[in-house]
């Protein structure tokens, strides 16, 4: 998706630059910094050539210069960097002959300090961003459809990667699609809400190992009208969503990851992880983090539910209940 509307980003500043990489980050840190230096460069160049101090202006007796040993542009340029960055190197000095060197001086250090206060607000930021906590928590690479507590359900697997829990845990799904209504009205990425669950509930998720979520395929669901063979066919993305609050920072978390048709697969199960040595301490295996197998699954939602439909595809074929064998007597002849 593209936004084009750039002057959007500049009305909310602080997070266009806190979203920004880190090249761009750099770039517009120092390009600031320079930025400024040269600004006041060349009002540093106008209170000298007002005050006559340049080397080629000519100069009254007993004259005293604004800034002593500031007479061209590149002095000025380093006497601009020597003021904002409170170096102070002794050389060029300010004197209290011109007021207007005194309001300047005092203008240049404010706008230093705030340019610096900004960007080391953004820095810190950047390096504390909940985003960086984020990247421990991992999705499995694929969701699956098969049976699941008396159901037919999409399951997909969550871990997270760190020890500290992830407090006050949910997770949620939006189906996006684009769907044409019965009156032909066309609805472009409409949102459908997907619920997720696991076995010990949907909310305040005790996050200590990776667990599996389940949707379930009823007649609400939007997959209830799917099936195997043209579930790969279908145009959607199902983005699912966890948030949570990290326990050792107290950080909101916010992560997301999205499956389109090919990464659905009908008919399989995830591998199991979780194990129990021989010292009675439970073990996760994340080499199966993301394996599936097959299973024998409905070949849709609506045979899961009909018993009067066969569940299950074979390769030799089912019996057909409603055909009626009947004996054809073999004739010598046709009549035309």
């Amino acid at each position: 998706m593209r936004y084009g509307n750039i002057f959007a980003y500049m009305q909310d500043i602080w997070s266009t630059f806190v979203e920004v990489g880190w090249f761009s980050f750099m770039f517009f840190y120092v390009a600031s910094f320079i930025f400024s230096w040269f600004i006041f460069t060349l009002i540093w160049y106008w209170v000298a050539r007002d005050n006559s101090d340049l080397w080629w202006q000519t100069q009254p007796e007993n004259h005293t210069a604004c800034i002593l040993n500031m007479y061209d542009l590149v002095t000025s340029y380093l006497y601009s960097v020597e003021t904002q960055l409170t170096i102070g190197f002794g050389y060029r000095v300010i004197t209290a002959q011109c007021p207007s060197a005194i309001v300047v001086i005092m203008v240049q250090v404010l706008v230093g300090v705030v340019i610096s206060c900004f960007w080391c607000g953004v820095l810190v930021y950047k390096i504390s961003m909940p985003r960086q906590r984020a990247k421990t928590v991992t999705f499995s690479e694929n969701a699956v459809i098969s049976a699941k507590q008396n159901a037919l359900c999409l399951q997909i697997r969550v871990a997270n990667l760190r020890k500290s829990l992830l407090v006050g845990s949910q997770l949620y799904g939006k189906l996006i699609r684009t769907r044409v209504t019965p009156e032909g009205k066309t609805i472009i990425m409409e949102q459908v809400n997907i619920n997720f669950m696991v076995d010990a509930g949907k909310d305040n998720l005790f996050f200590v190992c990776p667990l599996t979520f389940y949707h379930v395929i009823d007649r609400s669901s939007p997959f209830f009208q799917m099936a195997v063979d043209i579930l790969p066919w279908q145009d959607f993305e199902l983005v699912v969503f966890l948030d949570g609050t990290a326990e050792s920072t107290n950080f909101f978390q916010h992560v997301r990851t999205s499956y389109i048709p090919q990464e659905i697969v009908w008919g399989h199960k995830f591998l199991p992880i979780i194990s129990r040595s021989k010292q009675g301490k439970y073990q996760v295996d994340f080499s199966n983090f993301s394996r599936i197998e097959p299973v024998p699954t409905a070949h849709c939602a609506y045979c899961y539910h009909d018993v009067n439909c066969h569940h299950h595809h074979s390769a030799d074929g089912v019996d057909n209940r409603g055909f009626e064998a009947i004996e054809m007597e073999q004739t010598s002849s046709t009549k035309m």
